[in-house]
């Protein structure tokens, strides 16, 4: 979980609907290139009473969250049920499909036979927490949301 002051821990993004987390991502700025580990939560059908359970069932089996290198420009997924570093992906400042604003872009087209059409992107919208959609071949299918710090202790 995230700071006290921070307003979007997880709980709270997943009960967000799905145009309430379009407009928190179209007003947020894209802020620096994170670094470090990234505790990740997918909301997926937000706003229901089935996100949670979405997110924890993604979180077990498939998907953790992020580490990233800024110096270097990259990042790794940690992924499946062992929490397995993989699935690299480059890392930069560009503009987001949504609405040609700056965000920071997650691309595995060039680094990842296996993930070579998803392009997340991320944008800041508390301290140590960024927000972004995923999509596939360009087309957005959910928002994902990421928090560095503190062990996450809500799923």
């Amino acid at each position: 979980m995230n700071g006290p002051n921070s307003g979007y821990d997880p709980a709270t993004l997943l009960k967000m609907s799905t145009a309430d987390l379009d407009k928190l991502f179209a007003g947020a700025p894209p802020g620096p290139i994170p670094n470090g580990d990234a505790q990740g939560t997918a909301l997926v059908d937000p706003g229901t009473t089935r996100s949670p359970e979405f997110a924890k069932i993604i979180n077990h089996f498939a998907w953790q969250g992020k580490v990233f290198d800024a110096k270097n420009g990259t990042l790794v997924n940690h992924i499946g049920p062992f929490g397995m570093k993989a699935i690299l992906a480059k890392v930069y400042p560009g503009d987001s499909l949504i609405d040609k604003k700056p965000c920071i872009v997650l691309d595995y087209s060039q680094t990842s036979l296996i993930a070579h059409w998803i392009r997340d992107e991320i944008r800041n919208i508390a301290p140590d927490t960024y927000l972004g959609p995923v999509y596939w071949d360009n087309k957005k299918l959910f928002y994902f949301s990421l928090h560095f710090g503190k062990a996450r202790t809500d799923q």
